[in-house]
């Protein structure tokens, strides 16, 4: 009895080292069965879990040279010619521990940086993922210059691209092919997102596209206004880091409690329009601890939507609640990179252009542009709902850099180009406000929701992991009332402080009580 009993292991142990050695052979041999057009494999390797994948070839600018990888994975580097001028990196990452499922990523800013941090995240999870640079490498817009190819690359090419060559090489990769396919992306990666469903809205099952960058000529005008705004460090109207925490505070003491609770956090910005002049300087005096009257006017602008010349709204205001986030990013005193690339290397193809004469007819002149409809501000997604496609979007109500009002009024403009009613849209799209998310991540509340590396909590439930909340959506038909949030206590990794459910657009979150604000279930959807 004793010596069968211990047979069992040891054959367990046997199939499982030939379990490893067939997956890193058909690693290794992958290379050779890779024959798409216009498809070139780099590199293929095995990649084992808990180690690090080396990215020695990453440009400067992307700022890594290894990403931490939990799940023993085959890495595939390839090159994707998407016209005779341009061409994509696009890489494929296939988990031992694989779900069934595809994924494809997206990028951010300008994108010409893979998310190798959304890779490891996602096959961590067991999804086959690809990812990839966007047509470009690197943070700057200068490859638009001149290289139409590129830009529409940019726009849209290469996250589509990624999408058909992803799914082509994950049926050879894998025998049994993926039963479902998705999409996660946040940002530049939001807006790729909503491209997917405006345009090839048949090609996933499920997109989580979290603070998109859509209205993007609208986007990068709010940007581009910042500047002239605030002016450049020491001038009357700029205002110091310390004076925008002046600023925060002033604006959480005005609306904190709006939503029944002072916990810091404002719950819902719609209820909050802040008059900063309740900190204003009294006459003749000068303090750290007030704003001149000049400063004050530099806060509202900023509190103020961008209007074009004729009085039509451009990009809506940044939501209050976001200021100490966007003072060291934003409010800088100089002008904002992505928006100073984009008029010298798109929308005026001039590398001298001076971004600091920047004016509103500088926004009318992209919002006229709009090169292979960057904007991505389709309102109707009809083909979407037909083709039985899922859309989740979210947007942090404390992001720095997209303001959360935009994805309101998509919203907003989604009900009346369709003429659908919020339970309608809530069959096919659903939008959800994360109160206490800065941009994609971080922030002051509970802003872990499983969207990204950062943001997991170790919770793949799908009350608290949003990417899996659409795979419950998608393959089980239920689709997520909330999102659940955690408050971690010192960022992702460390232990929760407390769990916040998130409403669905566009009910809001009040405090009911009892107890204290930190019970999820003291707070109601109304």
């Amino acid at each position: 009895m004793g010596p069968g009993r211990l047979l069992l292991p040891i054959l367990t142990l046997g199939s499982a080292a030939l379990a490893q050695d067939q997956f890193q052979s058909r690693c290794q041999n992958f290379a050779a069965k890779v024959d798409f057009p216009n498809v070139k494999v780099n590199l293929v390797n095995y990649v084992a879990g808990g180690t690090n994948a080396s990215l020695a070839d990453n440009v400067k600018s992307c700022d890594q040279t290894s990403q931490p990888v939990s799940a023993d994975l085959c890495r595939v580097a390839l090159a994707v010619a998407t016209s005779n001028a341009s061409e994509i990196t696009l890489e494929a990452w296939f988990p031992r521990d694989y779900n069934g499922r595809f994924l494809s990523t997206g990028n951010g800013g300008l994108g010409g940086c893979i998310q190798y941090t959304d890779l490891a995240y996602t096959t961590g999870l067991g999804f086959a993922t690809v990812g990839a640079n966007n047509g470009h490498n690197g943070t700057s817009g200068e490859p638009f210059y001149k290289a139409p190819e590129v830009l529409e690359d940019f726009v849209y090419r290469s996250v589509h691209t990624g999408v058909v060559v992803g799914k082509q090489l994950t049926k050879l990769f894998y025998d049994e092919g993926f039963d479902k396919s998705y999409y996660l992306g946040c940002s530049t990666g939001g807006r790729q997102g909503m491209k997917l469903a405006q345009d090839f809205p048949d090609e996933l099952d499920g997109i989580v596209a979290g603070a998109p960058a859509f209205n993007w000529n609208g986007l990068l005008s709010f940007s581009g206004q910042l500047y002239p705004i605030t002016g450049p460090e020491g001038s009357a109207t700029f205002l110091s880091v310390d004076k925008w925490s002046l600023v925060h505070d002033e604006i959480v003491r005005q609306c904190d409690d709006l939503d029944g609770a002072k916990d810091g956090i404002i719950e819902d910005p719609d209820f909050c329009h802040p008059n900063v002049t309740t900190i204003l300087c009294k006459s003749g005096s000068a303090s750290d601890k007030c704003l001149t009257a000049a400063q004050v006017n530099t806060v509202h602008q900023i509190l103020s939507p961008l209007l074009s010349t004729n009085g039509s709204l451009i990009y809506p205001r940044m939501q209050p609640g976001s200021e100490v986030f966007a003072a060291p990013i934003v409010y800088t005193g100089e002008p904002f990179a992505y928006s100073s690339d984009w008029w010298k290397y798109v929308v005026y193809s001039d590398p001298n252009w001076d971004p600091t004469t920047w004016n509103v007819k500088d926004a009318e002149a992209a919002l006229k542009q709009n090169p292979y409809n960057i904007a991505t501000w389709n309102a109707d997604l009809s083909a979407l709902r037909d083709a039985g496609t899922k859309l989740l979007t979210y947007h942090g109500l404390q992001d720095q850099l997209i303001s959360s009002e935009n994805s309101k009024l998509y919203y907003h403009r989604l009900q009346e180009t369709m003429g659908l009613k919020p339970n309608q849209l809530d069959e096919f799209y659903r939008f959800f406000q994360i109160s206490g998310m800065a941009h994609c991540s971080e922030g002051d509340g509970a802003c872990g929701i499983g969207n990204l590396a950062e943001g997991f909590s170790g919770s793949t439930d799908p009350e608290d992991n949003v990417l899996m909340a659409m795979v419950q959506w998608v393959e089980e038909g239920i689709p997520p009332e909330t999102v659940r949030g955690a408050r971690f206590t010192d960022g992702a990794g460390s232990p929760v402080e407390y769990h916040r459910k998130h409403c669905r657009y566009p009910r809001r979150n009040v405090f009911k009580g009892p107890g204290n604000y930190t019970d999820e279930n003291a707070w109601e959807c109304i």
